[in-house]
């Protein structure tokens, strides 16, 4: 039997994909740390959701995050590079959204978390969700000096962006 712990983290410092050992307080795992959280929170409100597709398309996005993490977590110098993010995926958040406003009567005024669980757990996704976007373009601004050295692409930013938007309209539709 294999064991869960390796002790190599004891000190601080953790491994990224390709072997590269950094401080786990390191921009790179702040920003893949809190698309993990997001990813986990999903889970929490998919389990609520009773739409399947609903249940469907949100686990589409637990999957994403896991690309998007493995991005995150794999420097630029790294012989081994991740499949990079795709443009159609925020195509494909923005079509839902679409989808959903389109049941939605126009928005008048603010919200108020709370309604029911599944809208909070909506919410609480959201908050998160701005919060990785926070994470990734403090990292981008670390760690980029030029576009094409940059670890974070615009596909990526875009699709984080856009992922807030849709779990906004989702807790909106929750609510009705």
């Amino acid at each position: 039997m294999s064991k869960i712990y390796t002790k190599t983290g004891d000190s601080g410092q953790t491994s990224l994909i390709g072997g590269q050992r950094v401080a786990k307080t390191h921009p790179r795992l702040e920003a893949y740390g809190t698309v993990d959280e997001l990813t986990s929170h999903l889970g929490l409100l998919r389990s609520l959701l009773r739409d399947e597709q609903d249940k469907a398309f949100v686990l589409g996005i637990q999957k994403s995050l896991f690309s998007l993490s493995a991005q995150l977590a794999t420097p630029p110098e790294s012989k081994y590079q991740p499949e990079p993010f795709a443009a159609e995926q925020a195509e494909t958040v923005e079509a839902e959204i679409d989808r959903l406003q389109a049941e939605l009567p126009p928005f008048r005024c603010f919200i108020i978390p709370g309604e029911g669980q599944a809208s909070s757990q909506a919410h609480i996704c959201r908050t998160v969700c701005r919060r990785a976007e926070r994470c990734i373009l403090a990292l981008a601004e670390r760690e980029c000096c030029t576009p094409q050295a940059c670890v974070v692409s615009s596909e990526v930013l875009r699709y984080i962006n856009r992922l807030s938007d849709y779990l906004f309209v989702l807790a909106r539709r929750l609510e009705e």
